[in-house]
């Protein structure tokens, strides 16, 4: 993975979830390189450019599109493009943190965002 490179892994939920959870990171990230499309996978992914992404703001963001069902999100990149990935996620969907693992690096958090 490259060093300016958010991935996103989610499992759960249908892919309306999974573009929603995608469409809530844009804002900061940019556009991914594909939205999430195969209705029968049981795993997605999302790739952001994070070369320079801002760290999100303190404000408030709107809600997310309310979601199905849990999806288990991972994020793995640098520590700041995770950190503000997952406040971003947090502050859209109802979220619960799974845990963290850093590397020299990089780092990696696990979420359940639920309905």
């Amino acid at each position: 993975m490259s060093d300016t490179q958010l991935t996103v892994t989610l499992s759960g939920g249908g892919v309306d979830d999974a573009r929603a959870i995608v469409r809530a990171l844009e804002g900061v990230f940019g556009a991914p390189d594909s939205l999430p499309a195969d209705e029968h996978a049981t795993v997605r992914t999302a790739t952001f450019d994070a070369a320079g992404a801002p760290e999100a703001s303190s404000e408030p963001r709107e809600a997310g599109a309310p979601l199905s069902a849990p999806v288990t999100v991972t994020v793995q990149g640098t520590p700041q493009a995770v950190e503000t990935a997952s406040r971003l996620l947090s502050r859209a969907f109802g979220t619960r943190d799974e845990g963290t693992a850093s590397g020299d690096q990089e780092r990696e958090r696990e979420l359940l965002l639920v309905p």
